[in-house]
């Protein structure tokens, strides 16, 4: 099979037009750098496990301007500045099908998904409603909420609305449609509340707990979660996320597994349509040991960075097992390895 690989950040997106799309969202050149090496570190993590399937041939977009070191036996495709789009269509022709790891960030995921699936080549992503689904943390927890799924107590706020002055603190504002930490806003309890803000936001209350992430590989009606991973935060910048960690007590690994998969059903449900290839759930696992504090924050339609804690104790390819279910079929899957962002250290 020949498969084409595209990540927006080293594919050509920050070199082209929607680049400003991203930093609009972004409160700092410092959030746009760690989105670029977390999409690097996703990239060259899936190119170096996809070689070790033997039926894939292995395609990448790659930016001319952000020259990368790839594994050997992958084909590369350079990608002018400016032509990343063009270049995603006219190489997704000539393969079998096309992983795209792109932000949600002003519908880029969508985009490019929608883009390359119109070339008539297979997308290992889910449908186009679920896409705009997930990419709308509003609508993601209207969702969750209506299923009973347990989620933070929040509103949106429209652009350059002012936050409530009755409202719960601490709280939490981020873009509706944001990635990662960008632009990510925290009001502590006794700290003033921020200014209007000229992009839609979701605020919510903070959750107070463990923040976990729970990969699912998903398609053809099942879902199968992979052991969830605490989430690290750097000691200096709490809101600049940094790596993962497996989750030793069983007990809240089951609450995770429970609750992650369950939200993927319900947006499936709210969608009206199954889920496919890799998909993120992360939330906050609280301090009642029944759970009901847990809160659900979001659903990523999209390769995550957990495939890096992931792809390390596997023994097989995860991305054979993401593009092609029925002939690597689900296994025991070995407790993830803790993994640290490139640049970054754990204290």
């Amino acid at each position: 099979m020949r498969l084409l690989l595209y990540e927006w950040c080293c594919s050509g997106g920050l070199s082209g037009p929607d680049a400003t799309v991203l930093a609009s969202a972004s409160a700092s050149g410092e959030e746009i750098e760690s989105l670029t090496r977390e999409g690097r570190a996703m990239f060259l993590a899936v190119l170096q496990d996809g070689c070790r399937a033997a039926d894939l041939e292995l395609h990448a977009l790659v930016d001319e301007a952000r020259a990368m070191v790839l594994p050997a036996g992958v084909q590369p495709h350079p990608v002018a500045a400016g032509a990343e789009r063009a270049a995603l269509v006219a190489a997704a022709r000539d393969c079998d099908a096309v992983l795209v790891i792109a932000p949600e960030t002003g519908g880029i995921l969508a985009d490019r998904v929608a883009a390359a699936r119109a070339t008539g080549t297979d997308v290992i992503a889910p449908g186009p409603r679920f896409i705009a689904l997930a990419a709308d943390k509003q609508a993601t927890i209207q969702a969750l909420a209506a299923a009973g799924l347990p989620v933070p107590a929040g509103r949106t706020l429209a652009v350059e609305d002012h936050w409530p002055t009755a409202f719960h603190r601490p709280a939490v504002g981020k873009r509706l449609d944001g990635v990662g930490c960008d632009g990510l806003i925290w009001v502590g309890v006794d700290e003033p509340w921020p200014p209007p803000a000229g992009v839609p936001l979701r605020i919510e209350a903070a959750a107070v707990g463990m923040p976990v992430g729970v990969a699912c590989l998903t398609g053809s009606g099942w879902i199968t979660p992979l052991p969830p991973m605490r989430q690290q935060f750097s000691p200096d910048h709490p809101r600049s996320y940094i790596g993962g960690e497996p989750i030793e007590c069983e007990h809240l690994a089951r609450r995770a597994v429970h609750v992650a998969t369950q939200s993927v059903a319900a947006l499936e449900r709210a969608a009206g349509e199954q889920a496919r290839g890799w998909l993120g759930v992360d939330m906050i696992l609280g301090p009642r040991e029944d759970g009901r504090q847990d809160r659900v924050l979001e659903i990523n339609p999209r390769l995550t960075t957990s495939f890096l804690g992931h792809v390390t104790a596997s023994d097989a390819s995860l991305l054979a097992r993401i593009v092609s279910p029925q002939a690597n079929p689900p296994r025991a899957t070995p407790k993830p390895c803790r993994f640290t962002l490139p640049d970054h250290a754990i204290a």
